[in-house]
């Protein structure tokens, strides 16, 4: 029986990403997108050979995508040839994988990114990068997190337990008056006059799921950054990012959103696989986060036997849970990344755009229908929510799904429909979607 390879400190620096970042800068590794994706970008020239790419039903017309996504070929191929290994061979396709696979996700992921892959933890979704990055920041009793009832229930729980845990209270205001008149000025002036000298941390959500409005976060970074001009080290205000609806959708790095955390799932606008999801921080704003869950990196053993110091190891991989996980679905996160090069970001930004405006422009022609999510570009991405004039919420998506289109609800106490054309979805589609919801009354 052949012996099974050695966990070795080398192997595990590959894990963290150590050595992979050094292959980046010395450019010794390719970027990905000048690598061959497994779905060549000549087969990815037009949307519909992109739609191609993915088994989802065509019996209805799919507005959720942002949701749950379906995976494109290359992602389902990585997954079963994955599943297949480690159906075959658990321990040994594990110990022979597990490092450079990892790596490879780092890497791809760093690459859409625009980061270094060692400051990026890897998660299983939304939710949990939230309850990790917020269940363990630092802060003294009587500072506060600010943040704003427009956020997901995750967000604004994991925050309520920090503050339960440590002293600290946690404010949310209203980012605007209406939203039908909501400027960029209005967002970005009414977060900094509610800026305290007790105020921490700054926990916002790129794009709203209940509305679709997308937040201004390069000014809103920008105009913390002034704010912390006068301030502490230890009193800096840490601006943290749930940023899953933009991710995908959006063209854009984390240098140029600005904030100091970035939590998403990888599961909805990324394609990529089922359970996945990253936070990424800056370099010089990870030593606020402490990891809540021990990770499976050799090197937090070696810190824990005294043999080196936390400051040698990235507070990233430290903030990476351990445990076994779905290994076939964060494996084949790479493919995911890769998928969305090939295409290429800005033309996925302006094809999502260019969706979403035929829809809102569409609807708000309709006497019967209110869209509440803005018209301008600028504060909004790719979900539009609105409501049918004499329907519930829940009755509008019934009715949409007898005509075949799969709309959604929003989970809020406003309660709104919800369709987000994607790359999945056509102008085609968008129009005979206008169609049905023209046709709704009551």
């Amino acid at each position: 029986m052949e012996p099974l390879p050695d966990l070795n400190r080398r192997a595990f620096l590959v894990r963290t990403g150590l050595t992979l970042s050094a292959g980046l800068l010395s450019g010794a590794l390719p970027p990905l997108s000048q690598a061959t994706p497994a779905a060549s970008p000549s087969k990815l020239d037009t949307w519909a050979s992109v739609r191609k790419q993915f088994l989802l039903s065509r019996d209805f017309i799919h507005m959720t995508g942002f949701l749950l996504a379906s995976h494109p070929a290359q992602v389902r191929a990585a997954i079963e040839r994955h599943r297949r290994g480690l159906d075959e061979n658990p321990a040994h396709y594990w110990f022979d994988n597990e490092e450079k696979c990892e790596a490879e996700v780092l890497r791809a992921a760093a690459e859409y990114m625009g980061v270094n892959p060692t400051d990026i933890a890897l998660t299983d979704s939304t939710t949990m990068g939230l309850g990790l990055l917020y269940g363990g920041v630092a802060l003294r009793e009587g500072q506060e997190i600010l943040t704003t009832p427009h956020d997901h229930y995750s967000t604004q729980v994991s925050l309520q337990h920090r503050a339960e845990r440590t002293g600290a209270s946690v404010r949310a205001i209203p980012l605007y008056q209406d939203l039908k008149a909501v400027s960029k000025q209005e967002l970005v002036e009414t977060l900094i006059r509610n800026i305290r000298p007790q105020t921490r941390y700054v926990a916002v959500t790129w794009v709203h799921s209940g509305t679709g409005l997308k937040l201004p976060i390069r000014e809103m970074a920008d105009a913390l950054a002034k704010v912390n001009e006068s301030r502490e080290e230890v009193d800096r205000v840490v601006f943290c990012v749930d940023g899953v609806h933009g991710f995908g959708a959006e063209d854009v790095t984390m240098g140029g959103l600005g904030c100091d955390f970035f939590i998403a799932g990888c599961h909805k606008w990324m394609l990529g696989p089922r359970g996945t999801g990253v936070v990424w921080g800056k370099p010089s704003a990870w030593p606020v986060a402490q990891a809540t869950i021990p990770t499976f990196n050799m090197e937090a053993y070696r810190i824990w036997m005294k043999d080196i110091s936390p400051h040698e190891v990235p507070k990233a991989a430290l903030m990476t849970p351990g445990g076994f996980h779905s290994f076939e679905h964060r494996w084949a996160l790479n493919e995911a990344f890769r998928f969305h090069l090939a295409i290429g970001k800005a033309r996925i930004a302006a094809r999502i755009h260019a969706l979403n405006r035929q829809l809102k422009e569409g609807m708000a022609r309709m006497k019967h229908v209110t869209v509440h999510t803005p018209l301008a570009e600028d504060l909004s991405a790719g979900i539009v929510c609105f409501e049918v004039e004499g329907l519930k919420p829940e009755q509008a998506v019934a009715r949409l799904r007898e005509r075949k289109i799969i709309a959604s609800e929003t989970p809020y106490a406003v309660k709104y429909v919800r369709l987000a054309p994607s790359l999945l979805t056509s102008p085609e589609d968008v129009e005979k979607t206008l169609q049905a919801v023209k046709t709704l009354t009551s």
